[in-house]
C-alpha cells in the first residue's frame, strides 16, 4: 500500500510538475480587458493544463503538443481587478483588466524617467515626478536587452507596479503616456516595453519579412564573415567594457554624463543589425493580447532615409501578421528638432528625410504621429534625447484617445494637404480651420522656383490657409516648412499642437 501510495504522489507531482510559463505572464499583470485574450506556456508533451481566472466561473483545460507548448484563450470582461489564474499548481494574483499597449523604439523610449544606467538624461522635473508616480493601476513590463540571431521563446523581464521606486527605471515616453490615458479612461493600464538605444528599425523586423531588403541581409553576412572570434579579439572587448563600467559608476556617482558604453563586436549583438532585436525581444511577446502600439525611433536609420518609409511599413505589418489581432492601431513620434538652430532656409539632412518619411507612414491603415519639432532641449538642443517626455506622452494619449477610443478631441497639429500658385504667392491648404503662430510673425516657411533655390518666405495665415511669397521669387513653384535638423518654426493650432515639417513637391 505504502509503495502504491509513494507512485501515486510520484506521477500526481510529475503531471503537474511540468507547467512554465513566459515571463511576460505573471504577477501584477495587465490584461486587455473586453477580449479574448491569450495564455501560454510549456509543460510536458501530452500534459493537460487547466486554467481558471477568476473573473469567469468556467475553467479551461488544454493539452500541450508534442514540442510542449500550450496555449489558451480566455475570454476577458471589463476593466477591473484584482483577479488571480491559476494553472495546474501555478497560482498568478493580482492580475487587472484594462488597456495593453506596447512600448518599443531606440533610446528616446528606452530612456527613464529617472536618470539610470542606460541613459543619463532623466525628465524635466525629475523628483517631483519620481515623487508623484504612485499609480497602482500602471503596471510595466520591461523585456531585458536580448540581441540575438534566433527567434527566442521567452525574455526576461517582470511585471512593476508603479510607485516611486519602479518609476525611476521605467521608459518616460512610454509612464507619460500610460499616466494621462489612466487618468483620462479611469482603467488599469499595462505596458509592455521592448526599446534599446541606438536600434535600427529592421532590428525589429523578422529576418523573414525582410527578405524584400536583400542589401541589409548581405551586408550582415558580410559582418559575420569577418568577426573575430579569437580569444585576443574576446579579451579586449571584455577589458574595454569592465573599464566602462567603473568610469559609468564614477560618473553616475558625480552626477556626470556617462561615457559612452563600448560597442560589442560580435555582430549578432549589434542592435543595428537586422531582426537580431525581433528575434530576442519582440518575438517573445507574441501573442500577449495588446490594445495597439506606441514607437519612438529613427535616429539610428538617418544614414538610410530612402528606405525608412518601407521599413516601417514593413515592421507594422509584419508585427500586425505575427500578433494576428488585425490592424492594431501603431502610433509613433515623428523625430524631434535637434543640433544647433538653423539659419538656411533649407538643411536637408538624413533627420529631415526621416520625418518626411514618417509623415508619408501615416498613409498606412490605423497610424497616426505625434509631432514633436518643438521639443528640443532648449538649454541643450545638441542633446538628441528631448528631456520633455511629458509633452510627447501627452500627444501620444491624445492620438490614442482620438484614434483608439473614440473621444472627440484634437489630437493632431495642421497637416499640409496641397498648394496652389497664385501668380507670384503659394496658398497652402490644411487639414485644421484654426491655424496659429506662436509668435507675431509665421517662421519656418521656404520658397523657390523650378531651380529649387530656396529662400525664406513671407507667411500669413488666411483662414486654414497660408499664404507664401518672397520678393525674391517670382515664379514660385515649391515650398518647404521645417527643413532642417532644427529649423525655427511656429505653427500650431488652437490646441498648441505644432504643424509637421512638409514639402509640396513629392
Amino acid at each position: 500500500m505504502k509503495n502504491k501510495l509513494i507512485l501515486f504522489l510520484l506521477l500526481t507531482t510529475n503531471a503537474f510538475a511540468g507547467v512554465r510559463l513566459p515571463s511576460v505572464i505573471g504577477d501584477h499583470m495587465v490584461l486587455q480587458q473586453n477580449a479574448k485574450i491569450k495564455i501560454w506556456g510549456w509543460a510536458d508533451p501530452g500534459e493537460r493544463v487547466t486554467v481558471k481566472a477568476s473573473w469567469s466561473k468556467q475553467a479551461l483545460t488544454v493539452t500541450s503538443g508534442k514540442d510542449g507548448r500550450w496555449e489558451a484563450s480566455l475570454t476577458t470582461t471589463k476593466a477591473g481587478g484584482p483577479y488571480e489564474i491559476t494553472l495546474n499548481t501555478i497560482q498568478l494574483t493580482d492580475i487587472w483588466l484594462g488597456e495593453v499597449w506596447l512600448c518599443s523604439g531606440q533610446s528616446n523610449m528606452d530612456m527613464t524617467v529617472a536618470r539610470e544606467d542606460r541613459y543619463w538624461c532623466g525628465v524635466y522635473h525629475e523628483a517631483e515626478e519620481v515623487a508623484a508616480a504612485s499609480y497602482p493601476q500602471i503596471r510595466v513590463f520591461d523585456a531585458a536587452y536580448t540581441p540575438t540571431d534566433t527567434i527566442q521563446k521567452d525574455v526576461a523581464g517582470m511585471w512593476e507596479v508603479c510607485t516611486p521606486a519602479t518609476v525611476k527605471h521605467f521608459s518616460a515616453a512610454a509612464y507619460f503616456f500610460a499616466r494621462d490615458l489612466q487618468q483620462r479612461l479611469k482603467v488599469p493600464i499595462g505596458l509592455i516595453t521592448t526599446a534599446y538605444g541606438a536600434s535600427t528599425a529592421e532590428a525589429w523586423i523578422s529576418r523573414k519579412e525582410l527578405k524584400s531588403f536583400p542589401a541589409l541581409l548581405d551586408d550582415y553576412a558580410r559582418k559575420k564573415a569577418i568577426y573575430d572570434t579569437s580569444f585576443t579579439a574576446r579579451k579586449k572587448y571584455d577589458e574595454a567594457l569592465a573599464k566602462w563600467k567603473i568610469a559609468a559608476a564614477e560618473a553616475k556617482a558625480a552626477g556626470k554624463d556617462q561615457p559612452r558604453e563600448p560597442k560589442n563586436p560580435d555582430p549578432e549583438k549589434d542592435q543595428h543589425n537586422p531582426a537580431v532585436l525581433y528575434n530576442g525581444m519582440v518575438a517573445p511577446l507574441i501573442p500577449y493580447t495588446i490594445k495597439g502600439a506606441i514607437w519612438y525611433q529613427g535616429e539610428s536609420n538617418t544614414d538610410k532615409p530612402k528606405i525608412y518609409c518601407s521599413l516601417m511599413e514593413t515592421l507594422i505589418t509584419n508585427w500586425r501578421k505575427d500578433w494576428k489581432q488585425g490592424d492594431f492601431q501603431f502610433l509613433y513620434v515623428q523625430l524631434a528638432n535637434y543640433g544647433k538652430p538653423d539659419s538656411l532656409p533649407v538643411n536637408e539632412k538624413g533627420t529631415v528625410l526621416i520625418r518626411q518619411a514618417q509623415l508619408e507612414n501615416l498613409n498606412i491603415p490605423h497610424t497616426g504621429m505625434v509631432v514633436a519639432i518643438d521639443n528640443a532641449n532648449p538649454d541643450k538642443p545638441e542633446d538628441i534625447h528631448p528631456k520633455n517626455k511629458q509633452a510627447i506622452g501627452l500627444r501620444l494619449s491624445l492620438q490614442a484617445l482620438a484614434l483608439v477610443y473614440g473621444e472627440k478631441i484634437s489630437y493632431s497639429g495642421p497637416v499640409y494637404q496641397k498648394m496652389k500658385i497664385e501668380g507670384n504667392k503659394i496658398r497652402l491648404y490644411f487639414n485644421e480651420n484654426d491655424l496659429q503662430s506662436r509668435d507675431s510673425v509665421l517662421t519656418g516657411f521656404a520658397i523657390a522656383g523650378d531651380d529649387k533655390q530656396f529662400v525664406w518666405a513671407n507667411a500669413t495665415i488666411e483662414g486654414n490657409t497660408i499664404l507664401v511669397s518672397s520678393d525674391k521669387i517670382q515664379q514660385p513653384t515649391i515650398v518647404r516648412y521645417g527643413w532642417a535638423s532644427n529649423p525655427p518654426v511656429n505653427l500650431y493650432n488652437k490646441e498648441g499642437l505644432p504643424a509637421s515639417p512638409f514639402k509640396t513637391d513629392k
